[in-house]
């Protein structure tokens, strides 16, 4: 048997999903991994010697000057250092961006904020690629770029709440409802924060997606805050596919490797039906709560008291899609979701989301997704 191979894990930021992608890889592989974090740790190890280094530099210099010393095939999960010799598996973070426009879109929404702190290029990314989709959806963004800093002294002890005056004005004088998309999951729950403490409603009034981020509990009951799921499992398992390519070539690809985010994690906060005509959002509340009963554009008609067509007519006004199209996107969202976190049997899933048979469900879902459910759950599932 080949000798295994010997990895560090080195990361200047931790997320145990992207271990777990890392791991999935390894263990298919048998891989010996030593698995180092700075941020935890606080020290750099020195002395390693190994076939290849998987690591993400952040801010910190200490790290990537070691990587750089141990000269061999590196694979980096952030592209804060793209000059350096190394492969990149990233994060798509303009695909994030135009996934939540299309998301706060679907409900609605035709007033869009983007809010970041940071220059940092994965928050220059998603707000990129978010402006763009909003502009291609026809409507305009609004850029609120918090410019504080690393603020010391005596300034530092103002800082917070003239950041909270700051985006509290802002969230005042914007015209709503408006769609917020936070660029991290601590800026999420800041906007949640002060829009409680102003009696601003949400989502309502104010519709909030930030990045789903465990450590600011974007997640978390007592928030419900919708969120962007990155996949990191499977940029950890791709970051170790690429390497294993390196250490075996010898070659560094040219381009970064970026892997695209699940979907949006849709929770209270976006649970936003900002839709002037009283039918749509009837039809709309239908969908929502009738989607494993197998219903039907006639269905929606009914309950919204329209004809089809005026149905249909008063979609494509609001929404800019028809009746049918919604349900079929709301019944695949659906699918996803219970693919992604559950175990639950493709019959049983089919049936949940109101597909008329497990062959109407495969055939819908692999003209949407270019693969069958099973293979969706597969590559959803690293590390799990």
């Amino acid at each position: 048997m080949k000798k295994p191979r010997h990895v560090l894990v080195a990361l200047g930021w931790y997320d145990h999903r992207l271990l777990e992608g890392i791991a999935a890889y390894a263990s298919e592989h048998r891989w010996h991994l030593s698995a180092h974090s700075v941020l935890h740790e606080r020290e750099i190890p020195w002395g390693w010697e190994g076939d290849g280094v998987l690591a993400w530099l952040a801010s910190g210099e200490d790290l990537a000057e070691f990587v750089l010393s141990v000269r061999r095939p590196t694979v980096d999960f952030s592209l804060r250092r793209p000059h350096l010799p190394f492969g990149h598996v990233v994060q798509d973070h303009r695909k994030t961006g135009g996934l939540v426009a299309e998301h706060l879109a679907d409900r609605g929404v035709r007033r869009f904020l983007y809010y970041s702190d940071s220059e940092n290029w994965s928050q220059v990314e998603r707000g990129a690629g978010y402006a763009e989709r909003v502009q291609e959806l026809g409507f305009g963004c609004e850029w609120l770029r918090w410019k504080g800093g690393d603020e010391a002294g005596p300034s530092a002890k103002t800082s917070w709440r003239r950041r909270r005056d700051w985006l509290l004005a802002a969230l005042r004088s914007t015209q709503k409802p408006v769609g917020i998309f936070a660029a991290n999951g601590a800026l999420a729950v800041e906007v949640h924060e002060t829009c409680e403490g102003a009696s601003i409603p949400v989502p309502d009034h104010v519709a909030i997606v930030g990045m789903d981020d465990h450590l600011q509990s974007v997640g978390a009951a007592s928030r419900l805050i919708s969120g962007v799921d990155p996949n990191l499992e499977e940029q950890g398992y791709q970051g170790a596919a690429m390497l294993d390519r390196m250490m075996r070539s010898g070659r560094v690809p040219a381009r970064p490797m970026r892997i695209a985010p699940r979907g949006v994690m849709a929770r209270r906060s976006s649970d936003l039906l900002a839709v002037g005509h009283p039918g749509v959002a009837r039809a709309l509340r239908v969908i929502g709560e009738r989607l494993g009963e197998g219903i039907g554009v006639e269905d929606l008609a009914r309950a919204a008291g329209m004809s089809v067509r005026g149905l249909h007519e008063a979609f494509r006004e609001s929404l800019g899609c028809s009746p049918g199209e919604r349900l079929r996107r709301v019944r695949l969202e659906e699918a996803k979701r219970l693919l992604r976190s559950t175990g639950e049997k493709l019959q049983s899933i089919a049936e949940q989301t109101g597909f008329a048979n497990l062959n109407t469900f495969f055939v819908a879902f692999k003209k949407a997704e270019g693969m069958t459910p099973a293979e969706y759950r597969r590559t959803s599932s690293r590390g799990r």
